[in-house]
């Protein structure tokens, strides 16, 4: 009896490409504040690799909302305190995953320059490009490995490895990685020198890690300046605050006190917002 195991292999079908399409997203494309304000947030759980959907996570900003603002009612039963109670509990989680963001975004900076002289190493005995990324994403650990799988995966659903990574880079929110899919999609459509291009993208992605480290360094003086601008005039308040219970009621008390508070809130959130966007800039990968 003859073996025919192979009759069951199946077939790559790009009818099943769409299959993967499972991320929960707010945004709906449209040119409008509110939608921008949710593609950012579909962004920042996407880009931080945080495995629960975007909807639990804003029942849990609620709930850390609830949680700050209800103690601190309790600690001072001022509305004022338990509304920046409230505000600081909500952006909490936010807070979370900005962080969990930035420090994936680094470990993906870090692995990029081995990943690609890998895939130049397994270009070079002769491998397809397919084989080249089976066998890259395999080696690589998390987190750049696991969205190289996917990758891989995507491939054996039909897609083609220029269409397979082309999103990695809105994915991680590196940069740095649309060189990397530009690469993939040149070699598939035009041929070309892979192994030469994955050489020379690791060494410009090493040139920019050095370059990062040396801003970082020369800027830490001005960057923690910048953060202790944002948080002294919160802890005065609370100082003041914890000193003389009455003193916000007796701010609040007249038409400027209450003038120059929310004065002093708006600019302190504009501050917050300019810093935050420069350190976003010179950080960026």
């Amino acid at each position: 009896m003859t073996s025919n195991s192979n009759s069951f292999a199946i077939e790559p079908q790009p009818a099943f490409r769409a299959i993967l399409k499972d991320e929960i997203r707010f945004s709906s494309g449209r040119n409008e504040p509110g939608d921008k304000l949710n593609g950012s947030f579909d962004r920042l759980m996407l880009q931080s690799g945080i495995q629960t959907s975007p909807a639990i996570w804003l029942m849990l900003c609620a709930l850390c909302g609830l949680a700050v603002g209800g103690v601190a009612f309790v600690v001072t039963e001022g509305f004022v305190i338990t509304a920046v109670g409230i505000l600081v509990g909500l952006l909490i989680p936010i807070g979370i995953a900005a962080n969990r963001r930035g420090q994936r975004q680094e470990t993906i900076m870090e692995q990029l320059p081995a990943m690609a002289e890998e895939l130049a190493r397994a270009a070079r005995t002769g491998r397809s490009i397919e084989n080249a990324l089976q066998l890259v994403a395999a080696d690589t650990p998390s987190p750049l490995g696991d969205e190289l799988k996917l990758a891989v995966r995507r491939c054996d659903m039909g897609l083609d490895p220029g269409a397979a990574v082309q999103d990695l880079s809105e994915r991680t929110g590196v940069s740095a990685l649309t060189m990397f899919t530009s690469a993939i999609k040149v070699h598939q459509d035009t041929g070309g020198d892979l192994i030469q291009v994955m050489e020379r993208f690791a060494t410009a992605v090493r040139d920019r890690l050095h370059f990062l480290n040396r801003l970082k360094a020369a800027t830490i003086a001005s960057r923690m300046g910048a953060v202790l601008m944002l948080i002294v005039p919160p802890l005065i308040v609370v100082f003041y605050t914890y000193r003389d219970p009455g003193y916000l009621q007796q701010l609040l008390s007249s038409f400027w006190g209450r003038l120059s508070l929310v004065g002093a809130i708006l600019l302190q959130v504009v501050g917050a917002l300019t810093v935050f966007r420069i350190l976003k800039r010179s950080a960026r990968f």
